[in-house]
């Protein structure tokens, strides 16, 4: 069901609309359904319909007539519902109660108000009525019905399911603002893949992932081909805002066309863009793991992150996440890179909601692919097939957050984002994941291990035993033992790690962490010592007590390099 709302100055004519014939005749018996009191005269159900059109009028307008000059000069609130092609006949009493519903939600008259605004609905089609409304209370002030598009659409998000209709996709306008026809036609008759809207949000984007800061990203975007960039300054020579046009394409005077951040995209405005790069985690050189090891351990924490209470946080870990997966095709195998930009693209709508990030919480995974785009991509693809592991489950969990949130725009992204990511993930994974099962390890070896499973991961174990990984999987535990790495310590540590019931393939899963975790220098014998006291005070020790103690160990000077 879809809401329509508008204001005007003009009961008299907004009525006479919603009674009259329509513009080419499409209204078809008008009547109220429903209405403030229940009481209010019905220019449909009378012989003089002139004349109980200006009774209904005036009771509309009675108490913007006693505001007087403090009536608000736009009064009168019109908001259409329509139902789907899809959905069924609703009837007089059920409109009537989706309109009590509506006016409720947006404020325009809440439950048990004896000050509401005063509100008709009238049905002249079978799919559709209008609500009508003047916006002075009771009371003389003005009503209070702020984000009244957000609140209706909500509402009407529970009236789909209560009434068993179409559930409509909605937005909260945050998103990016689609090409107009025009331009679609000429990116069509000028022969290029996209409208120059498109290929310019694509191309800040990318620069934005790449930038460390907000001066690299202004040079970055200057120097991409194709791309002409004219950059505004204050007085003081900071810079206010940028504007970028494609290079060839110009409007009717010949001149270039430009757009600025913001008709990109929300977040592509330069103030936004510097408020990102701002919280930017500088990475220090000797004091951090491999940086695609740092992004993908980054990354798999963000499932646990969304789950927390902190919705900000959240939310600027989305648009990290967003920003990392920008930047794999910058480095990606060309073979991938189709599939990880539509992956890109798709998942740009789920980087943004209403709610406001606070991007010093997502520092560390913003710093990481920065880092990442500083080295060299490994050869033999491991790295990125784990990275392109961590950012499945991460977009699996993008899903339920937004779907908690209600942002089905949103959601429907990061739906739509999994697919071609998996696709990604499987080819990027194939040759890596062949080596290690060629080299699988000897049968006793490899019951060994699959003891291990079965005692640590007991829900999953039939899964990954009889999965086509698993000699992948016995071929990283063997090599994390000839590491000095004890196996069942990593692969608890792994599964407690990761949200194993989301995964596809819960063996690749464990893989990747194990084959991470793994390439750390092994802990000494003394810090497998000081591991084996911790974890026996800890079975041992009251909870409370058990933390006291592990504190303390952790105080001890027992080979911190390793720590």
């Amino acid at each position: 069901m879809i809401a329509n709302i508008s204001s005007g100055k003009d009961t008299a004519g907004l009525i006479r609309y919603l009674y009259g014939p329509g513009r080419a005749n499409e209204h078809t018996d008008p009547h109220l359904v429903a209405s403030w009191d229940g009481y209010a005269p019905d220019p449909g159900r009378t012989a003089d319909a002139a004349a109980t059109r200006k009774l209904l009028v005036a009771d509309l307008d009675l108490r913007v007539r006693q505001a007087g000059d403090r009536a608000p000069q736009r009064h009168v609130w019109h908001c259409s519902l329509r139902a789907t092609s899809e959905d069924r006949l609703l009837t007089d009493e059920e409109w009537a109660e989706i309109a009590r519903r509506v006016v409720h939600a947006t404020g325009i008259a809440p439950d048990g108000d004896p000050d509401g605004c005063r509100w008709v609905a009238v049905r002249h089609a079978d799919d559709h009525i209008h609500i009508a409304a003047t916006t002075v209370r009771g009371d003389l002030r003005k009503a209070r019905h702020w984000n009244d598009y957000l609140n209706a659409g909500h509402e009407l998000e529970s009236v789909e399911k209560d009434y068993g209709l179409h559930q409509f996709i909605r937005g909260d306008r945050t998103a990016a603002k689609r090409p107009s026809r025009a331009e679609q036609e000429k990116a069509h008759r000028t022969g290029r893949p996209q409208p120059a809207r498109e290929q310019l949000r694509t191309t800040v984007r990318t620069m934005v992932s790449a930038s460390a800061n907000p001066e690299e990203f202004v040079r970055l975007l200057q120097d991409t081909d194709g791309v002409l960039v004219e950059v505004q300054h204050f007085p003081s020579g900071d810079i206010r805002g940028y504007k970028a046009a494609l290079a060839g394409d110009v409007n009717a005077a010949g001149e270039p066309v430009w757009f600025s951040g913001s008709k990109l995209a929300p977040d592509l405005s330069f103030p936004k863009i510097r408020e990102r790069l701002s919280a930017t985690e500088a990475p220090e050189p000797n004091s951090k793991p491999h940086p695609w090891h740092q992004a993908t351990a980054t990354a798999e924490r963000i499932p646990h992150r969304l789950e927390q209470k902190d919705d900000n946080a959240s939310q600027a870990h989305l648009a990290a996440l967003g920003e990392a997966l920008d930047a794999l095709p910058l480095i990606a195998p060309t073979s991938l890179r189709p599939n990880l930009h539509q992956a890109a693209t798709a998942f740009e709508r789920a980087t943004r909601s209403r709610i406001r990030p606070d991007h010093q919480r997502s520092r560390a995974l913003r710093g990481a692919v920065r880092a990442m785009l500083r080295e060299p991509t490994p050869r033999d693809g491991a790295a990125l097939a784990m990275f392109l592991d961590a950012a499945l489950l991460a977009v699996i969990a993008a899903v339920r957050w937004h779907e908690k949130h209600h942002n089905q725009q949103q959601v429907l992204a990061a739906q739509q984002a999994l697919v071609p990511l998996q696709a990604a993930y499987n080819d990027a994974a194939r040759a890596p994941l062949a080596s290690l099962a060629n080299r699988r390890p000897p049968r006793p070896a490899a019951e060994r291990h699959a003891e291990v499973i079965r005692h640590t991961v007991p829900e999953h174990a039939d899964g990954i035993l009889n999965s086509t990984s698993w000699d992948a999987l016995a071929t990283a535990l063997s090599d994390a033992r000839a590491a000095g790495h004890d196996p069942a310590r990593l692969l608890k540590h792994a599964a407690d790690q990761r949200a194993l019931d989301d995964a596809r393939s819960p063996a690749r899963v464990l893989i990747w962490r194990i084959e991470r975790m793994s390439q750390r220098p092994a802990p000494s014998a003394r810090a497998r010592a000081a591991q084996a006291r911790s974890t026996a005070i800890t079975r041992h020790t009251p909870r409370p007590q058990a933390a006291a103690a592990v504190a303390v160990l952790a105080e001890r000077p027992v080979n911190r390099r390793h720590r």
